[in-house]
């Protein structure tokens, strides 16, 4: 009978409790000093049997951080009225954001170039990370007129999808004015918001969102991480 390679046996093992469950998308595995362990083998059997993985597509490696579960990644629109935890929804996942800040400060020259406010003026700073079925897939940075949003900042705590906070502000709906794209590298910080390397190439979106009439209530900075999420730009 041909023996099969151990390598083989401990990437069939590997596979089958990923299909299991006992690992979900974006999961990093156990390293290859504990693998190696667990099986009773050297770690260039397990280096062999992690390659056979990420050959098929079922892992990712990242140098000095591990070998993680590949999630397929989240189709993500940019239109005129995409509103995240909509879009999210779509595909069939589980959309969430997660605060990071909220605060209220006088506004930068950027900030009041794109909101069309004079310089100096307050602004709300929401920041966090957007999630899907649990993995984070974007940083983003929202910036708001005070003077246009009311008690936004309030209402932020308590309900973090944007859409639904404007909307308890006289908000009802908002347009995507203007969306620019550019690929930039990630720095640490994104990259551990983001689960990825520092370094690592993140898209970079900059969006200005308007009121029906072309009234600037949102500028839209978000940093969306590669390997996660495919954007599709539309009409809509």
């Amino acid at each position: 009978m041909t023996r099969t390679p151990v390598w083989k046996s401990i990437a069939a093992t590997l596979q089958s409790e990923i299909a299991a469950g006992h690992y979900r998308a974006g999961d990093r595995l156990a390293t290859e000093a504990a693998l190696a362990t667990r099986f009773g083998v050297n770690r260039h059997t397990v280096r062999h049997a992690i390659s056979d993985l990420v050959a098929r597509g079922m892992v990712r490696t990242r140098r000095g951080s591990g070998a993680f579960v590949t999630a397929e990644p989240t189709e993500y629109p940019l239109g005129k009225r995409v509103r995240f935890h909509r879009a999210i929804a779509a595909t069939g996942r589980v959309a969430a954001k997660q605060p990071l800040r909220i605060e209220t400060r006088p506004c930068d020259a950027g900030e009041a170039e794109a909101l069309r406010i004079p310089g100096g003026d307050p602004v709300v700073v929401y920041e966090g990370l957007s999630n899907s079925n649990g993995t984070p897939i974007a940083h983003f940075i929202s910036v708001f007129p005070q003077a246009r949003v009311g008690d936004l900042a309030q209402t932020l705590h308590n309900e973090h999808s944007v859409t639904q906070a404007l909307a308890q502000n006289g908000i009802a709906d908002y347009l995507r004015a203007e969306t620019r794209l550019s690929a930039v590298a990630a720095t640490p910080t994104q990259a551990l918001h983001l689960g990825l390397k520092e370094g690592d190439p993140i898209l970079r979106s900059l969006a200005i969102n308007t009121t029906p009439d072309g009234i600037p209530v949102e500028r839209g900075e978000t940093y969306f991480a590669g390997d996660k999420v495919t954007l599709t730009v539309t009409g809509d």
